[in-house]
Order: C-alpha cells, then sequence, then structure tokens
C-alpha cells in the first residue's frame, strides 16, 4: 500500500525544501500498529528542526510532526486487535505529517470519545512539556513568580492556566497589548508589553526589586538575555524554544547573574520515564483537558496534507489565528 508522505532530504526553508510523495507503507513489526492520521497540529518544534537547527541529530530524509490523533487501522502480530477501531495519539514512532503512522502499541495514547479531533492533536508537545516543566523541573512554591515570553503562544497560555493549579504566580511577556485582557482573565498575575516598556524594570518594579524565581525563555536571542536579567540570582532559566533562531549567551547567564540555566527537551523526559509514567502523565493531562482546567489552542485554518508548503508558511504569518492544522 502508498500512501501520501511529507518529507525533507535537505535543511532549508520549509517552502524549498518539503516534499509531498507517495510512500510505501512496509509491513507492520510484531509490537507496531498502523494509524489513519486524522489532524495534526503545525507547531514551531515541527518547523525547527526542517531549517536544520538540530541537523546533528536528524538522519535525512526525514518525515516532520511530533504530534496528531488518528485512528488504529491495524495491528502487528503481537499488537493488542482490541485496539482497531480506536482513537488514539500515535506518538514517539514516526513523523505524524503522512497519511498513515506506525508506532509502538505500548506507548500510543487512547484517546476519550469527549475529546475532538481538533483538540485530541494537540494534548502532547505543549500540554505535556508544560506539565513535566510545573510538575517536575521548576517545582515552584505558592506565591513564587515565574517570568514567560512569547506568552500569548499556545505553550505560554498552558503555563498561565497551570499556575493556577500549582499556585505560583506568572508574570507573561507579550509584544503586543491586545492580548492582556485575554492572559489576565487565564490567570497571569501580571502582563508586560515589551513593545512599550523595559522587561527589565518592569519586573523589578512588579516584584519589588526581587526578580523572578524562574524564567521560560521560548524566543533566544536578546529576548532570552533580558529575561534571565530579570531572574534573581540562583533561580533557574529554564530554554524552551529557539524563535528568533539565535542562542542565548549562556556564559553571562551563569557567570555574570548567577542565574541556573537549563535546557529543556522533552526527548530527554521520553527517554528516562518509563512506560507507566509515560501513560500516567498523560491521564493527568487529559483529565484537566476534559474537566476545562486546561484550554487548549482553538483550531484555525485548516490545510490538505498536500498544501503543508503553504499551511507552514499561514502558521508563520501574522495573519493566523489559533492552530493551524493539517487534515
Amino acid at each position: 500500500m502508498y500512501a501520501q508522505t511529507v518529507r525533507y532530504d535537505q535543511f532549508g526553508e520549509p517552502r524549498e525544501v518539503l516534499k509531498v510523495e507517495q510512500r510505501l507503507i512496509e509491513p507492520l513489526k510484531q509490537d507496531e500498529i498502523l494509524v489513519k492520521m486524522s489532524e495534526r497540529p503545525i507547531n514551531p518544534s515541527d518547523v525547527i528542526p526542517i531549517r536544520g537547527a538540530y541537523k546533528h541529530r536528524i538522519n535525512l530524509p526525514a518525515i516532520p510532526g511530533y504530534e496528531g490523533v488518528g485512528t488504529v487501522i491495524d495491528t502487528g502480530p503481537f499488537a493488542p486487535r482490541s485496539l482497531i477501531g480506536k482513537r488514539v495519539l500515535p506518538l514517539r514512532g514516526e513523523g505524524t505529517w503522512q497519511e498513515f503512522v506506525k508506532t509502538t502499541a505500548e506507548l500510543a495514547i487512547a484517546v476519550p470519545d469527549s475529546i475532538p479531533d481538533d483538540i485530541a492533536c494537540q494534548l502532547y508537545i505543549n500540554p505535556i512539556t508544560a506539565w513535566v516543566i510545573c510538575n517536575e523541573t521548576l517545582q515552584l512554591s505558592s506565591q513564587q513568580v515565574l517570568l514567560v515570553n512569547a506568552a500569548n503562544s499556545a505553550i505560554g497560555r498552558l503555563f498561565i492556566q497551570l499556575s493556577a493549579l500549582f499556585g505560583f504566580r506568572v508574570i507573561a511577556i507579550v509584544r503586543n497589548a491586545r492580548y492582556t485582557g485575554e492572559l489576565m482573565q487565564l490567570g497571569a498575575w501580571h502582563v508586560i508589553d515589551s513593545s512599550h516598556v523595559s522587561i527589565y524594570e518592569s519586573i523589578m518594579s512588579v516584584t519589588n526589586g526581587q526578580g523572578a524565581h524562574a524564567s521560560i525563555d521560548s524566543i533566544g536571542g536578546p529576548d532570552g538575555l533580558e529575561l534571565a536579567k530579570s531572574t534573581r540570582a540562583g533561580g533557574i532559566f529554564l530554554s524552551l524554544g529557539l524563535l528568533s533562531g539565535v542562542q542565548v549567551d549562556w556564559s553571562t547567564i551563569s557567570k555574570e547573574l548567577g542565574v541556573l540555566p537549563q535546557l529543556f527537551l522533552l526527548r530527554h523526559w521520553n527517554q528516562r520515564v518509563s512506560v507507566s509514567t509515560w501513560h500516567e502523565t498523560f491521564e493527568k493531562v487529559i483529565d484537566l483537558v476534559q474537566s476545562g482546567k486546561l484550554l487548549l489552542a482553538e483550531p484555525g485554518a485548516k490545510f490538505a496534507l498536500h498544501e503543508v508548503k503553504e499551511a507552514v508558511q499561514f502558521a508563520e504569518s501574522r495573519h493566523r489565528t489559533g492552530k493551524i492544522i493539517l487534515v
């Protein structure tokens, strides 16, 4: 059987290197399942590798996409046949930007009927990352202050919502004041528009000159360094993303500022946790989504898989609203 697949043979701009091809679906191995995909969101973490940011650990040709939802249509000889017809998240197997995805049965996450595909396809990268950082990495106590830049992003909004559950306070940093009301309603303690005021001066004013206990940087470069300067000595500076494409000055952060720099990679957490912990973590996040305590990004425009170049371009434009989805 052949199926539609997005792939790239070299690193570069998505519009130049992404190809849509027909790929032969090989027979399933003993514990594998085959999932017919329904929806896949476009996240920055999907696109950044295409441009070559992690070329040291990506073997070409590669298929993009880390998450999505679909229905199991076949299983290998040792995988439960009862999975056929069930909606799952086929994770940590093949890239999800293809018509069919293979993964191992034990890592597939079952999706409750109450969660529609638009939301289910987003249940992995951002929610699990945010939960693990809050619950395991930072472990901020009540009333401690966390700085989050790119706070209007999908994951930025999750940190704000989780602050209500864990009891810490979030200072949300944005570049457009029109998001202030929404972020405050989600639970932000303060919102700072960095296009009009100094981040450092504003945070020092809000924290009575103490600075934040921790900060999460999704941008890098000068923006990340400004965040680190606003974090008190001994606090944690957590690098989560690189939207600017520029690395932060790690030496300045650790040696001159006395802040503890850390890099969070979800794949490292994946490698160290047991399969049972993997499933238990998803159960907690799914419970929060079902109960309405954790709201994921509203779906925006949807593009067919063969329109992937246009979809990525639109996802990175200022005109988009909501999460852009490949169907």
